[in-house]
């Protein structure tokens, strides 16, 4: 039985951390040319259905964005240390240890060791491009494995593609990876969700604001509907991320409203969030924007989106109601 092994290396990286090489950072550039990838696999029907990352930053991101452009929950990535900058031995022990019912399997990781073992495990070495970078970064390679993975052996595949993520369009296809529309990032994007965190303090509604990234705004929390979470799942890791609170999801949504961003609409779904729990400052990873508690009357006069101001006040007027 066929299988297929795709070995896929990091975007474009940051040249230097001070933290050293490990804690690179994906550049902007890295993260398009991964999704480029992902949407390729995806509209030809190539989706893996096991990914492996090495933990590197650089490589996590790659994976990550990735995946979500193909519609595989980031939470599917297998993370290891043993792939960042691992040897040809190494990687070959990966692949050999990968589950029997795996027909597709990404590794993400680095050169030399992706370029070296692409070059060992085809029985007809690659031909060089044009530039002689068989590997640059955010290039996928895409080979057939003619038996199990434990008993692969170096000179066993053919290469059936070498795609380069800079060499895809520029634009992405929407609504999904067939859609005739192009826009400026992947579909999923456009979906979003958005929580408005509440407590009921001395008897009176109180909402939890933050100042955007910009710091320029009041706002709530809001973020892209991650791919394989709920949008209700995804409010909640927005409050976490950027408001550090936790809590449960009350009701029906409050509403929803557009914005353009991105060249096009984006789509929110609104929740209300009940607060159970506040992270001190020193855990909350996203304290440099600020919160603060504040009436609901002032949280509809602050925020910056005045699509909120109903919602945040119909929220209010149900809270009172039910006292």
């Amino acid at each position: 039985m066929s299988r297929e092994l795709m070995l896929l290396r990091h975007g474009k990286a940051e040249g230097y951390d001070a933290n050293g090489d490990f804690h690179r950072e994906l550049k902007n550039k890295g993260k398009r040319h991964a999704q480029r990838i992902a949407i390729w696999l995806a509209s030809n029907s190539m989706v893996p259905d096991h990914v492996i990352s090495s933990s590197a930053e650089r490589a996590v991101a790659t994976a990550r964005k990735c995946c979500k452009a193909m519609g595989v929950p980031a939470h599917k990535i297998e993370i290891t240390d043993e792939l960042y900058l691992a040897p040809l031995h190494k990687l070959l022990e990966i692949i050999h240890a990968c589950p029997d019912d795996v027909q597709r399997l990404m590794l993400v990781g680095h050169n030399p060791g992706l370029e070296h073992l692409l070059q060992r495990l085809c029985h007809t070495p690659p031909a060089k491009p044009a530039d002689h970078n068989l590997m640059p970064t955010a290039t996928l390679a895409r080979l057939s494995v003619p038996g199990d993975w434990n008993a692969l052996q170096f000179g066993q595949c053919e290469l059936l593609a070498l795609q380069r993520g800079e060499d895809l369009p520029e634009s992405f296809p929407f609504p999904d990876e067939n859609g005739s529309e192009r826009r400026s990032r992947p579909a999923y994007y456009y979906t979003q969700s958005s929580v408005v965190p509440y407590r009921v303090h001395d008897g009176e509604p109180q909402v939890m604001i933050v100042r955007s990234s910009s710091d320029r705004h009041w706002v709530v929390p809001k973020g892209i509907a991650d791919p394989g979470m709920t949008p209700q799942d995804s409010a909640r890791k927005e409050a976490l991320e950027e408001a550090g609170v936790e809590g449960r999801i009350v009701g029906e949504p409050l509403g929803n409203y557009d914005y353009p961003k991105w060249g096009a609409s984006c789509s929110v779904e609104v929740y209300a969030m009940q607060v159970e729990h506040e992270l001190p400052e020193e855990e909350w990873e996203e304290n440099h924007r600020g919160r603060r508690w504040v009436s609901a009357d002032m949280a509809a006069a602050l925020v910056k989106q005045r699509a909120l101001e109903p919602m945040i006040k119909a929220l209010a007027e149900r809270l009172l109601e039910s006292a």
